[in-house]
């Protein structure tokens, strides 16, 4: 699209996802129908459905724990947005902490957690506490319905099978 294809083949999609043509139709085939044998894919259409399959044509909430440096530099960075990700709630336990701003969020008491989870339909949590918080954390936030995690923490862990935790 940002190269003005508005047709592709599944030939021009292998080359630039380095996969054979025949790859590119069998794993189009397990979504449904997005082109038509002999014509290729309209681009815009290919993207819009591809969007809506990754759950990238909706907003995703986040909520961060942890505050520190490490916490500041996520909130920093700049590659959750444009795929509709979106820190809503910042965390921490440190009294000094709570209530100052950063960028624009007011840090909350992470005692507030559950109660800002549920109102704000939050399935996605980032954990940048302390190895020693890390457990407490990431079981804080399953308790309250987050269903995928961010664990900056370097930790192993331990979550229930319906939770999705990357390290």
């Amino acid at each position: 699209e940002r190269q003005g294809i508005e047709v592709a083949s599944s030939r021009d999609l292998g080359v630039q996802l380095q996969i054979t043509p025949a790859q590119v139709r069998k794993d189009f085939t397990c979504f449904g129908k997005f082109g038509e044998q002999g014509h290729g894919y309209n681009v815009g259409y290919l993207l819009t459905e591809l969007r809506c399959i990754l759950g990238l044509d909706r907003d995703w909430p986040m909520v961060l724990v942890g505050v520190g440096r490490l916490g500041r530099a996520i909130l920093s960075y700049g590659r959750f947005a444009p795929n509709r990700f979106k820190v809503v709630s910042i965390f921490d336990k440190d009294p000094a902490q709570i209530g100052k701003r950063v960028l624009s969020l007011t840090i909350q008491d992470v005692a507030e957690l559950e109660s800002v989870v549920r109102n704000q339909n939050v399935k996605i949590g980032i954990v940048s506490v302390p190895p020693s918080e890390a457990q407490i954390t990431i079981d804080a936030m399953v308790k309250c319905g987050i269903k995928a995690i961010l664990n900056y923490a370097p930790i192993p862990a331990q979550i229930p099978p319906n939770v999705k935790i990357r390290d």
